[in-house]
């Protein structure tokens, strides 16, 4: 099991131990939280709509690695790419899964749905709470009410509590409007998990993009005022049209290449 430490007041670093794609595991108020699961060997997910997705690389780590796992920050459970076989059978052991309102109906009693701007607060070791509070995301171009038809709710979350620093999960999110809305209410931010990859398919939305490019990336770290930027879901997915080499030039180009901290491989 990873010993993170037990990181405190803000400025201090959180390590994230990255596992490709969208998971990560990292400890917040001595609680340990894991993102979007995903631990299946590479292999084809055909999904509605004649899409076909491809998972090309394994997982750096398996659910054995984990150790305890306090809670799931799950952005949507509708796509193999965000919750695959694996990360299913997971969330059983698992005492709390936040995801969409949506999520919260279909993955039963251990999960809770959260829409916009709600919050609950979990309880830390030796007193106090963390609070985590979902936020909106769009996975897809354009307006909320024209994406989520076709591709389904999406949240991200941000975590906060008193002593601790600021903390946000972007989620499978492509909307930078979204992104200012969150850092009107929580901003600066100092640790930012943002979704990147810049992820398209033909078939869906003419190949727009279907979360943010390395480019908007960068320039959510600077709406955020995000000190640090980790980055995920940008590798291990046929899909994701931009990578690690892609997200560094981002981050040089924009003045940020100081702020980008690409985690701790599982």
């Amino acid at each position: 099991m990873a010993d993170f430490g037990m990181p405190g007041e803000p400025g201090e670093q959180i390590p994230v131990r990255v596992f490709g794609g969208p998971t990560a595991l990292f400890e917040y108020g001595g609680l340990r939280f894991l993102t979007d699961p995903t631990f299946d060997a590479p292999r084809e997910y055909p999904v509605p709509g004649g899409v076909l997705l491809t998972k090309t690389a394994p997982p750096s780590g398996t659910p054995a690695d984990l150790g305890r796992i306090d809670a799931v920050l799950l952005s949507h459970d509708e796509h193999p790419d965000n919750l695959d076989i694996s990360g299913r059978a997971l969330l059983a052991g698992i005492p709390l899964t936040l995801t969409t309102t949506g999520g919260g109906e279909r993955l039963g009693e251990r999960a809770t749905g959260l829409a916009d701007w709600e919050s609950v607060d979990l309880d830390r070791p030796g007193g106090g709470t963390v609070t985590v509070t979902a936020v909106p995301a769009v996975h897809g171009p354009g307006p909320r009410e024209a994406v989520e038809p076709v591709l389904g709710q999406v949240i991200g979350f941000i975590l906060t509590g008193d002593g601790l620093p600021t903390l946000y999960v972007s989620g499978d999110n492509a909307s930078l409007d979204s992104v200012g809305h969150i850092a009107d209410r929580f901003g600066p931010v100092d640790t930012a998990v943002l979704f990147a990859g810049a992820p398209r398919d033909p078939l869906i939305f003419d190949g727009a993009l279907l979360v943010l490019d390395s480019a908007q990336a960068a320039e959510a770290a600077r709406i955020l005022d995000a000190r640090r930027v980790v980055p995920l879901h940008y590798d291990s997915w046929a899909h994701f049209t931009e990578g690690r080499t892609a997200l560094v030039s981002a981050f040089t180009a924009a003045g940020l290449a100081d702020r980008l901290d690409l985690g701790t491989r599982g």
